[in-house]
């Protein structure tokens, strides 16, 4: 097997780098698809998003030069990204694909997904990207896909609990403790939020608020930090929360977390734009309409943020048509018309300019206390840069949570991110990587 080799340049203000694959060539720019003007034929189309058939369906009737199949698959958790890699490593994997940006790297190292550079328009398309969402899609010098959604990591609270516990939004995360102990002395047994052990990605969105960087490059090797000191500090303040019974280790989305919302012994959720219809969904039968708020995260002293979840769109390896593809993926990121034709299928702020007010218009966010867009967009404004993801997610997330899945039998978040440390630096190894620590 042939020792993977390193690549390196930059995207916006991140430096991003990721390997060629284990075997074989990888990704090569190139041998990037040859661009076409007016492209044509037909091409198929896989996503787990809701209401994604109704954008290819409008897509079809906007022209009569590109037919789109759409098929529904699994999310990522539920089997879709290992559906999709083995479908294009056997070459017949749809012509666009949908992946989330903490998996992308691992597409792309493994040569499964194509350069777009030369195939779309940049300047009406990436050009008018912020550095923070280029980075998402850009490694070296090409772009590996379009962003979609660039989902900023908010708070989302009870205002009448907040109110009941005499505290105002804590602006913080000192705040955010005293605010927790004054809603336990308010309202005995109350929580102010919950730690989710199957959520890592909301881990990893604390992280980099804090300044955490888990990957980067040192030479011509990875530098894995999932245990940085940034990480660190976040470990141990979230771990004296749980401690504190300021915040309670459940699942989220499951029956148990769910519940805790309804009745009140959660008030607040650690989320993203996307969290709206969920928390709807949970609290609306126990009359909560005009509670709920969303509040930038509370901060280690100075303004900053993160991305929590999202998802790029893609011209797989596979594609017979990457032209006619890219010229799809161009519509689904930056075209008016398939935002309005997907409808109202939650909070979604996206990441082209213009977009979200789009968006916006089909989405009643009337349940909600505040001007809960106005929020996304100062949070968005706050993105902490330099983060990127490592080239196997997958090693990292289920070191995690294993590790957390011992959070209620005495185990700790400072443990499980060295355990999650050890085993990604392990497995990076494993697959002939050069690794630092």
């Amino acid at each position: 097997m042939k020792r993977r080799q390193l690549f390196a340049g930059v995207a916006g203000l991140a430096a991003s780098t990721l390997l060629l694959a284990a075997c074989g060539t990888g990704p090569n720019p190139a041998s990037a698809p040859t661009p076409t003007e007016d492209p044509s034929g037909s091409i198929t189309f896989w996503s787990s998003l809701a209401g994604m058939d109704k954008v290819a369906a409008a897509f079809n009737a906007s022209q009569d030069k590109i037919k789109v199949t759409f098929e529904t698959i699994p999310n990522g958790a539920n089997g879709g990204y290992a559906k999709l890699s083995t479908a294009i490593t056997a070459g017949n994997g749809p012509d666009v694909s949908t992946i989330e940006y903490p998996q992308l790297p691992q597409f792309v190292s493994n040569g499964q997904v194509v350069p777009l550079d030369g195939l779309i328009d940049k300047p009406a398309s990436v050009d008018k990207l912020t550095d923070e969402t280029k980075a998402l899609v850009q490694f070296g010098d090409n772009t590996f896909g379009l962003p979609y959604d660039a989902a900023p990591m908010v708070m989302w609270y009870r205002k009448d609990m907040l109110a009941k516990a005499g505290v105002d939004v804590p602006k913080t995360w000192d705040e955010f403790e005293e605010a927790g102990k004054k809603l336990q002395a308010a309202q005995p047994g109350a929580y102010l939020a919950s730690f989710n052990p199957n959520e890592v990605a909301a881990s990893a969105g604390l992280a980099w608020q804090a300044g955490a960087k888990w990957f980067g490059t040192e030479g011509d090797s990875w530098k894995v930090g999932v245990n940085d000191a940034a990480t660190q500090k976040v470990a141990t303040y979230w771990q004296k929360l749980i401690d504190e019974k300021i915040v309670k280790v459940s699942q989220a989305y499951s029956d148990e977390w769910s519940l805790d919302l309804a009745n009140g012994t959660v008030v607040g959720v650690v989320g993203a734009n996307w969290s709206a219809t969920g928390i709807q969904k949970r609290t609306e039968a126990s009359g909560q309409k005009g509670q709920w708020i969303a509040a930038e995260l509370p901060n280690w002293g100075s303004d900053a943020g993160a991305f929590y979840g999202g998802s790029s769109f893609n011209v797989t390896k596979s594609s017979k048509n990457p032209a006619a593809a890219a010229k799809f993926v161009e519509f689904l990121t930056t075209n008016p018309e398939a935002i309005k034709a997907r409808g109202n299928t939650g909070s979604a702020f996206l990441a082209f300019p213009g977009l979200t007010p789009v968006a916006q218009q089909a989405y009643d966010a009337s349940y909600f206390g505040n001007d809960i867009y106005g929020v996304f967009s100062k949070a968005y404004g706050t993105i902490t840069p330099g983060w990127q993801w490592g080239p196997n997610w997958d090693s990292t997330n289920t070191a995690l949570k294993d590790a957390y899945g011992k959070l209620t039998t005495g185990g700790t978040i400072r443990e499980a991110v060295d355990t999650a440390q050890h085993a990604t630096v392990a497995g990076l190894k494993q697959s002939g990587l050069s690794v630092t620590e």
